[in-house]
């Protein structure tokens, strides 16, 4: 081409920024010229950390996972390895609500799988029925078709009902805060399917992966080794990408895209406030219905497809307490609360346990989680009826009395893509039909999977395809 690359960023959370990022790391022949457009006042998005009171607060998430490579490359590039830290192992377990009690999950027990048999038949979690439902798992054969399946199917096939409502439905869901009956197995939890085939029995799977995994790494819920996060939290990823992209790129903040034309002579125009630029590329890491929204003007049916799409709102909570005004030791990572036992929360996080310095000494700091899929009235609660809320559930679920030394509340409406049975394909759908808009590129967590390294990965990509020339150009 004669001129350099004009592309437009459309998003400033951590999808964006790492696509920008990208972009200029590939530009070096021939630089783009790189505008990213962020309709609030800061980067970012969900990444957002604050300092309170001696507390380093996570507003959104708070670590990520480590064997999807592409964070901790990044953060490689980025010079940000060597201020990683992991999770401490000392407490390296979870809790779930159990009558109104935390109970252990049970030791080797990771999302659905059991890998170690004695840890599961001396929980007060299951009856022994339900035991016995599960520990059938071994022997049933494993289904042979291909189509999508949700995982509240998947689990009630495989191991009985019990073990999906008590346990497994409040560990999935403080992932994707969804509703399990609706959820693709396929488009977020494939490795189980996977297992199912290989090997048969998830359980027969489980006990394989387990004479070859460190018992470090056996920790139960979530696979809590493989996490990690950064000294001075999260944000100071968005504050890395931000000063590396600032001699390269404009950055413009305050700025929402409220319009977007098909240009004649190839590529688009975008309009924001009183002003109107054109450019040969657009890269959106917004919410797909505000992707429609722009389109749907020239592309309907790319419009529709994106609204397929649907969305959860989460409101989380922050709180810095004494931790002689709790009475529960909080030796684990935090708590999941299953829908059956009827609480108002989703989750606690016991951030202080799970890296440190997030709290100063003698103190904890707590994230408590509402909303979501199953109870979406609850995001509508003002912000001192979501406080109220959230003391009573923790002073009967966790005995956290006194007064808080602090109270945050994030609320992220529309926030959580939910990967309803059929994602894949509604997803394959939203790119073929996108193809019919060249110049147009998708990325963020709506798509191929949620977590800062899923985010990265998507931006990074949708940055390759979009540097690409005009003749070899497709839609990410």
């Amino acid at each position: 081409m004669n001129r350099s690359l004009r592309i437009a960023v459309v998003g400033g959370g951590i999808t964006g920024l790492a696509a920008a990022h990208r972009l200029v790391e590939l530009g070096h022949a021939t630089p783009p010229q790189i505008t990213l457009f962020e309709a609030s006042p800061r980067l970012g998005g969900l990444v957002a950390t604050q300092q309170i009171q001696g507390y380093t607060l996570e507003l959104g998430p708070d670590s990520f996972i480590t064997n999807k490579p592409w964070a901790v490359d990044l953060c490689r590039r980025l010079g940000l390895e060597e201020q990683l830290i992991p999770t401490d192992p000392q407490y390296r377990r979870s809790f779930v609500l159990r009558r109104g009690k935390p109970v252990v999950v049970p030791d080797g027990f990771q999302l659905m799988t059991p890998a170690r048999i004695w840890p599961v038949l001396t929980s007060s979690i299951f009856s022994w029925w339900g035991k016995l439902r599960m520990g059938c798992e071994y022997f049933l054969p494993a289904r042979r078709d291909v189509i999508d399946e949700s995982l509240a199917s998947f689990v009630r096939r495989r191991f009985g009902q019990e073990v999906l409502e008590r346990l497994v439905q409040p560990l999935v869901g403080g992932i994707y805060t969804s509703d399990p009956e609706k959820l693709s197995l396929r488009a977020t939890l494939p490795r189980f399917l996977d297992m199912e085939q290989r090997f048969g029995s998830l359980i027969r799977a489980s006990r394989a992966a387990a004479k070859t995994s460190d018992r470090s790494e056996q920790a139960s819920g979530a696979r809590y080794g493989l996490f990690a996060t950064h000294a001075g939290g999260t944000a100071q990823i968005v504050q890395a990408l931000a000063s590396k992209i600032s001699d390269m790129a404009e950055v413009i903040t305050h700025a929402c895209v409220t319009q977007v034309e098909p240009l004649s002579s190839g590529g688009y125009r975008l309009t924001c406030g009183a002003s109107s630029r054109e450019f040969d590329r657009v890269i959106f890491t917004i919410p797909t219905y505000q992707i429609a929204d722009l389109v749907e003007p020239f592309a309907t049916k790319f419009a529709q497809a994106l609204r397929e799409i649907e969305y959860a709102s989460t409101t989380i909570v922050v709180s810095g307490h004494k931790f002689s005004d709790v009475r529960h030791p909080l030796d684990a990572f935090g708590l999941v609360v299953p829908a059956i036992e009827k609480r108002r929360i989703l989750a606690v996080s016991f951030t202080s346990r799970k890296f440190p310095n997030r709290a100063p000494d003698g103190c904890v700091q707590l994230r408590t989680f509402v909303g979501g899929a199953m109870q979406p009235e609850l995001f509508l609660l003002s912000d001192d009826e979501t406080k109220q809320l959230v003391r009573e559930e923790l002073r009967d679920l966790l005995g956290v009395g006194g007064v808080p030394d602090f109270e945050v509340i994030a609320r992220y409406p529309r926030s959580m893509p939910q990967y309803h049975v059929g994602h894949i394909d509604r997803v394959a759908r939203i790119r073929e039909l996108g193809r019919q808009y060249p110049g147009i590129f998708l990325a963020g967590s709506a798509y191929d999977g949620v977590g800062l390294p899923d985010s990265i990965h998507s931006g990074e990509l949708a940055a390759e395809s979009g540097i690409q020339s005009k003749e070899n150009e497709t839609v990410s």
